[in-house]
């Protein structure tokens, strides 16, 4: 397929958004689409919330309410197909003509997580390779992958002081 798969927006009707994705994903499946139509996304979160009698409850809330976010390539089968599911209303652009998420707004949103691979691990000493610190030395203290996070303790003006940088701005010595 020559053309690249992007994420567009499309809006529902306020409490359709899982009902539409699923219909999409049956359609999709039933007219063989999967190299158009290639990810159905609604994207929700983990909530606690405290009831009257103080008691706390995890909630999974939708974070875009009346939003499904769909990865395809934009063909007029593609857009047929998305357009014409029960509870969707059109897809999210000037005058229900698609726009593309930019790269920056995926990002931010968090639908494509990109996993860095690091060759330290706690307790190692690196090298910063990148920013203000740039060529300092420090011992990792705290790793956490899923948020692109290290934590470094690195000895300036003769105290030890604890720096979080990105993954990738430090380097196994």
């Amino acid at each position: 397929m020559a053309e690249e798969a992007k994420w567009y927006v499309v809006h529902t009707y306020s409490g359709y958004e899982n009902k539409v994705a699923s219909n999409l994903k049956t359609t999709v499946e039933n007219r063989q689409m999967e190299d158009l139509i290639q990810e159905i996304r609604v994207p929700t979160e983990m909530v606690t919330e405290i009831t009257d009698d103080g008691r706390r409850k995890e909630v999974e809330r939708k974070v875009f309410p009346g939003y499904v976010i769909v990865k395809m390539v934009m063909t007029d089968e593609s857009w047929y197909a998305v357009r014409n599911i029960r509870g969707c209303t059109g897809f999210v652009g000037p005058s229900s003509k698609p726009v593309p998420l930019t790269d920056q707004e995926v990002a931010n949103l968090g639908i494509e997580k990109h996993q860095i691979e690091v060759s330290y691990k706690v307790g190692d000493t690196v090298s910063i390779t990148e920013g203000p610190l740039e060529g300092f030395i420090g011992v990792v203290e705290d790793l956490e992958p899923e948020k692109n996070m290290v934590r470094v303790t690195v000895s300036m003006f003769g105290r030890d002081t604890p720096v979080e940088l990105e993954l990738d701005q430090a380097e196994l010595m």
